[in-house]
């Protein structure tokens, strides 16, 4: 069914909704392979735009898994443990361990992104830690662990939709 992920690769809502049955199962199936051999963790990092359904993708991975062998984190501001200790460490004690999955709402790019944008940090210290944050991804993937990343986005067309969602508020029934 996904014989492609690239940009504009699309398939029929009919086509999705005929194969749900079969990609759930398919997706349990090896949720419990993956437990059951305890070979490998996996982290599934997702961030993206607001309003851009990351949530709603993780309630879903609940809902179509075992949710006993899963575990969800979202990083607020470092805490001064966190901010004391080198930058990946808060990620680095949040892995899952072998056999079970780990999703990340944000990821570690989150932060430097945020911080550059706001003008933190400047460029070389925000290409600095790109290199800490790709050593710490080749360590993860040298030593087995499944890292899998997904980055959620919205159309101009598709944000201004959802906006005027927000401020028009809840359909009222005449």
């Amino acid at each position: 069914m996904f014989e492609s992920a690239e940009i504009g690769h699309k398939i029929s809502k009919d086509a999705y909704r005929a194969e749900v049955p079969a990609l759930r199962a398919a997706l349990l199936d090896a949720q419990i392979e993956l437990y059951e051999r305890k070979k490998m963790p996996v982290l599934v990092l997702i961030s993206g735009q607001d309003g851009s359904g990351k949530g709603e993708t993780i309630n879903l991975l609940y809902e179509w898994m075992d949710p006993r062998f899963l575990s969800t984190l979202a990083f607020a501001d470092p805490t001064d443990e966190e901010r004391d200790r080198p930058y990946m460490w808060r990620y680095w004690r949040s892995l899952p361990p072998k056999g079970r999955i780990g999703i990340f709402a944000g990821s570690w790019y989150s932060d430097p992104i945020r911080e550059r944008l706001l003008g933190h940090i400047s460029l070389k210290e925000l290409d600095a830690r790109a290199d800490q944050i790709n050593r710490f991804e080749a360590m993860l993937a040298n030593e087995g662990a499944l890292v899998l990343k997904f980055w959620f986005h919205l159309t101009k067309d598709a944000q201004r939709l959802a906006r005027d969602a927000v401020e028009l508020g809840p359909a009222q029934d005449l």
